[in-house]
């Protein structure tokens, strides 16, 4: 499965032409590991490459969730009419050690002004059980470095979450941090949970 991605992903960079395209690395820090409301790891690095031309994208990153890495693929093409801007693509997760399992899916987002709608479709491999469908939604309001985001999921999977949260870059490194609350489904032991994560980072172009 990762050969066909990484396959998938090279030849589409190709076809967009890699004379125009813009290339970047990011490397980063998170206090705690959250990924759409659910505990990842505590205290995890992480870093990615970037490629963009004419609107379409591919990269990978990577972070320590402790039992190996999480090592993510995706592609995709966004653009603008007026002042609506939109994307779509695919993003693959998959893990080195026996944290997690496959996770594929769709990505379609959309955003007007200050509200920015994201929606992912996808499928679990879930080791040997069976395999689970999700939906995952978010919507996101942010100004100024100040984001407000109430995002959840449907089918197989089940749960909801309020992010609060604020960004800046000083010296070239980019700061944030954010206040979390996720109900029980999310935080897997059947109490809703709270987090205050920092998050410290910085790009790289490198063209």
């Amino acid at each position: 499965m990762k050969a066909s991605i990484k396959t998938l992903i090279v030849t589409s960079v190709l076809i967009a032409g890699v004379a125009h395209a813009d290339f970047s690395a990011n490397i980063g820090f998170a206090s705690d590991y959250y990924y759409r409301g659910i505990f990842q790891a505590d205290s995890s690095a992480n870093g990615g490459i970037d490629y963009e031309s004419g609107g379409f994208y591919a990269g990978a990153w990577a972070a320590d969730v402790k039992d190996g890495l999480e090592v993510d693929g995706y592609f995709g093409y966004g653009g603008e009419i007026e002042d609506f801007a939109y994307s779509v693509g695919y993003t693959g997760y998959f893990y080195s050690g026996e944290f997690d399992d496959t996770y594929q899916e769709i990505n379609l987002g959309g955003s007007y002004g200050l509200l920015a709608l994201d929606v992912a479709i996808g499928q679990y491999e879930n080791f040997s059980g069976p395999t689970q469908d999700y939906t995952y939604y978010s919507l996101t309001i942010e100004k100024d470095g100040f984001h407000g985001r109430l995002a959840g999921f449907s089918q197989d999977f089940s749960g909801e979450y309020l992010e609060l949260g604020y960004s800046t870059s000083a010296a070239d490194i980019d700061l944030g941090v954010n206040l979390l609350f996720n109900d029980e489904d999310l935080s897997g032991d059947g109490n809703s949970d709270q987090a205050l994560i920092f998050t410290v980072g910085k790009s790289f172009d490198l063209n």
